[in-house]
Order: structure tokens, then sequence, then C-alpha cells
């Protein structure tokens, strides 16, 4: 490990202690997928937003930071973003934007290969700047790329719980095995959530879990534990072309309801007891791996 990365995590323990003197614990989950187009972005803002009605306060770190797009499907104007903050253009706190339900989220870039490739001083601007991050929150949500790129395996083996966000499609189940294979078998990561999105019916979705769970048991030593089925809904392409999400203009519909049912599920998540605060324990794992 670089010492920029050692001084940065030096400092990041003292502002820790200092917030969690005035903060509760912060549940750090990562919401990730083996492949593209399962559905991913949509199950962590749905989540968060239904976890921002429920009452908590909530982060979301979008974390493709090549290709973002949180800020584009709630149709938020954003100025500037975490590359502004890698460049010392700003401050974290300066680049929240206000989602529904009072969510905040931490917009990325889209388009650029640079903040796909961080160099290693880039990554100690990263961990600096949420060190240095004064807004409170009880729980961050970490939107990934997709696939196994080292930032997705970074962000997802940093949280406490990671969510793998699976669909109806033979590439999902396979992607989705190899990065549990990769987090498992190269990064310590153990305990896996999974989300059956878009299915058909609850059914389906036991199937789905089955067919994943049954190659993990067979060659990997890792808890799986299907935590919701998202049943497909037609609501949800309105909700996409409206730029909004579905418990917000639709939270009645079918999908909704699991999401809300999925962000009450979430908050009885244990947080891991660590010696110091645990947004440190979070960044200090994502520094250190």
């Amino acid at each position: 490990m670089i010492n920029t990365e050692l001084d940065q995590a030096s400092g990041l323990r003292e502002m820790s202690k200092n917030k969690n003197n005035n903060n509760s614990s912060v549940k750090v989950i990562a919401v990730t997928g083996g492949k593209g187009g399962v559905g991913k972005t949509n199950v962590s803002l749905n989540t968060a937003i239904a976890l921002g009605q429920q009452g908590n306060r909530v982060l979301v770190l979008d974390a493709d930071l090549g290709l973002a797009n949180c800020d584009v499907m709630l149709g938020l104007r954003v100025e500037r973003n975490l590359s502004h903050v890698l460049s010392g253009e700003c401050e974290l706190d300066e680049i929240l934007v206000e989602g529904p339900a009072g969510i905040k989220i931490v917009p990325a870039t889209s388009g650029s290969q640079s903040m796909v490739e961080l160099t290693p001083s880039e990554h100690a601007g990263l961990i600096r700047a949420f060190s240095e991050l004064n807004t409170d929150f009880d729980i961050l949500i970490v939107d990934t790329a997709a696939g196994i790129s080292d930032m997705v395996l970074s962000f997802s083996r940093a949280a406490q719980d990671v969510m793998v966000v699976v669909c109806d499609e033979p590439t999902s189940i396979t992607d989705a095995y190899a990065l549990i294979k990769v987090l498992s078998r190269e990064h310590g990561v153990y305990k896996f959530r999974v989300v059956a999105n878009m299915v058909r019916s609850l059914r389906e979705g036991q199937e789905l879990f089955a067919k994943l769970s049954k190659v993990t048991d067979r060659f990997l030593d890792v808890s799986m534990e299907l935590v919701a089925t998202i049943p497909f809904d037609e609501n949800m392409r309105k909700s996409t072309r409206r730029q909004k999400v579905i418990v917000d203009l639709f939270p009645n519909s079918p999908a909704a309801l699991a999401f809300k049912a999925l962000a009450t599920n979430a908050t009885k998540w244990p947080i891991p007891n660590q010696p110091s605060g645990h947004l440190e324990f979070f960044i200090e794992k994502l520094v250190n791996g």
C-alpha cells in the first residue's frame, strides 16, 4: 500500500471517530451483479428511496465511475461530479444532489475512461473525500458497475453487505457466479444477499436463486440468502421513461411493494461490530483490500 493511502487512512481514523460521536453507525450495502442489464441501478435507487421514505438518511454512491446514470434515471441536474472532487475543484459535500424522499446522491462521470482507471493517488483522493464528508447518513448504498473490474471488487469487498442482482437470463447466473467466486476466493467475502429481479412469479425467483445456489454450494464456501424477488412490472418501464422510480411514481404497484419490503428487510441486517467507526471500516477496506 502506498504511503499516500496510509496517510489518508490515518486521517480518516480520526475523522470517523469524531463523526461517530454524533452519529449512529453507518450500514454499507454494495449492489452489484455479474453483468449489465439486470436492473442493478433500478434496485439501488428504489431500495434507497424506499429506505428514505421509511425515515432513514440515505446516501447513494454512483460507483459506476465511467458510465454513471443514477442522476439521469432520476432526472436530476448535476453540475459537478466526482471528477471535480478528485481534481481538487470542490469538496464531496458540494456535489451531493438530493433525490426523492430526501436521499442524497454522489454523482459520478458518464463517458470518462479516466474515471474507470483511477491512479493510486486518485484512489487515495476518493478516500480523502469520504473522510472529509460532513453530511450525516445512516445507510450508504453503493451502486457498482457491472462485471468484475478492480473497482467493482474494491467496493464490494469493502461493504458490509453485498447484494447480487440476477434476472432470468443464463448469462446473468453465470456472470453472478463468476463475481461471487472471485470475491470469495480472492477477497474473503463469504456472505451474499441475492435479489431476483424482473421475475414473473415468486416461484421463478426462487428457481433462479436455486440455480445459483446449486453451483455455489458445490464449488464455493459461501453463504447465500434470497432477500427479495422483484416482479416484472410494466409500471417500471413507465417510471423509467418519466425519469422517476417506481416506489415514488407507482407506490402501490407490485414491484414497488417488493422494494419497500426489501428496504424494511435491509434495516434489520446487523452491522458488524468494529473497534472503530463503520464508515472508516468501509473506506479502509476500500484502501487496504
